[in-house]
């Protein structure tokens, strides 16, 4: 899944030739993740 910068819409896919978003056309999209920050220990 993947989320644009510009107008914050999620798009599930992309086509293989064009990389934009099909709302406002950006050529950026962001891979989203999840917002759980991970814990490291540090023994």
């Amino acid at each position: 899944m993947y989320v644009c910068p510009k107008c914050g819409k999620e798009i599930e896919k992309i086509e293989q030739k064009f990389v934009r978003c099909p709302y406002c056309g950006s050529r950026i999209l962001m891979k989203k993740r999840p917002p759980i920050a991970k814990e490291v220990s540090t023994d």
